[in-house]
């Protein structure tokens, strides 16, 4: 407890310095797996920080922070630093220079808050034992998800993390609090593709054709009885269709549907069978029609749980760094994330940083993944310093 005022001063003293480093890099973003600038500029950082790197999973980045005895355990902390393809419409001095390119989902948040908090451990080597393993990843808005591939190539060993923390942003709590959930918290998601072909024709002369429109319509509704019906009511899923074509006219019928949608839960025993339900579902529906149906399902990131007794201890640190009132518990969450994939490896926490401003007024409250989500900057010394902090008492408790 005695290093939260030092801590906090130092986060302080670097707000302004982990400001530049966002808007720099809010300014000059990059898709998934091309985050050749951005890694360059991170690597840049560590280095004047007296840190040495490691490449990893081609645009990603490792670097150890060693303190007193660095074998006895380590902690990872992890910042994903892709952006996202919409065009910005914010009118900031910082504004996006990368035209159709935006950090719509925060994550260059999450690299220069990472950043802050390298600097204030390095600043308090000799205050504990261990090593802290920092992890700048590329490609999580896009699957495979830099998340796997950095485990494939070893991020989770030598040293071998004993937790792994990571934070994102979150516009619908205020800047200064943070939001944390034991147990599952956020989902698998799955991407699908199906084609229904049938035998177009004239709009006039139905008995003359096998109508895909149908049957696809058919199958959109059918397969909501999978969640209603076929899953556990006490387990999220969510069964969604957001493209639908059929290229016909008002008097055509076309040969074939093609559409695209999503499947997400929060068990993975679940996941595997309702993919085998919705196989049968599609395939057997279009052929009692006289149809044929055609689903790819693409296999995206496990479902994320926060390991509960890590998360527990992380939710007590937090609340000796920002007193009780400011850490808020949060509702299972329906999206994904890639950081799912150290959750499935290793004990781990992932908690929300408050984005919104801090004074309660409505700026800074647009969604991620819109064109005009922004940040209130008081997260830039929240976030860092609470990192510093958590990583401090967790490899304490290590230790003990």
């Amino acid at each position: 407890m005695h290093l939260i005022p030092r801590i906090q001063t130092l986060a302080a003293e670097a707000a302004a310095e982990t400001i530049a480093l966002r808007e720099h890099l809010h300014a000059n973003p990059e898709l998934s797996f091309q985050e050749h600038n951005t890694v360059a500029y991170v690597t840049q950082q560590l280095h004047a920080l007296g840190l040495q790197t490691q490449p990893i999973a081609n645009t990603g980045v490792v670097a150890l922070i060693e303190g007193r005895n660095p074998g006895a355990r380590t902690v990872a902390l992890r910042a994903d630093m892709d952006a996202l393809p919409i065009t910005e419409q914010n009118e900031v001095a910082y504004k996006s220079t990368n035209p159709g390119v935006m950090h719509a989902c925060g994550h260059d948040v999450h690299t220069s808050s990472l950043l802050g908090t390298a600097r204030i451990l390095t600043q308090l080597r000799e205050e504990f034992e261990g090593t802290v393993k920092l992890m700048f990843q590329p490609g999580e808005e896009l699957l495979p998800g830099g998340a796997s591939l950095m485990i494939k190539e070893g991020v989770l060993e030598n040293p071998k993390p004993a937790s792994v923390l990571g934070q994102h942003v979150f516009p619908r709590l205020p800047a200064g609090k943070i939001g944390i959930r034991a147990g599952r918290y956020m989902a698998s998601t799955d991407e699908l593709y199906l084609t229904v072909r049938g035998k177009g024709g004239h709009g006039a002369m139905p008995e003359q054709n096998i109508d895909p429109v149908l049957v696809a319509a058919h199958i959109i509704v059918a397969a909501q009885q999978i969640v209603s019906r076929r899953a556990n009511p006490k387990l999220p899923s969510v069964l969604s269709f957001g493209k639908v074509i059929a290229q016909g006219a008002t008097n055509v019928i076309p040969n074939e549907v093609y559409m695209e949608g999503t499947f997400r839960t929060l068990n993975e025993e679940w996941r595997n069978e309702a993919h085998e339900h919705l196989r049968r579902l599609c395939e057997g529906l279009a052929e009692s029609m006289g149809a044929t149906c055609e689903l790819e399902i693409r296999r995206g990131y496990p479902y994320l749980e926060n390991e509960p007794a890590l998360t527990n201890r992380v939710e007590q640190a937090a609340v000796e760094y920002l007193g009780r009132e400011n850490v808020v518990e949060l509702d299972q969450w329906m999206a994904a994330e890639d950081f799912a994939y150290f959750s499935q490896a290793t004990s781990a926490c992932f908690y929300r940083l408050g984005t919104a401003a801090a004074d309660g007024s409505s700026r800074y409250t647009s969604s991620v993944h819109t064109p005009t989500f922004d940040i209130d900057t008081k997260a830039l010394e929240t976030g860092p310093g609470l990192m510093a902090w958590l990583t401090l008492r967790e490899l304490a408790e290590q230790q003990a």
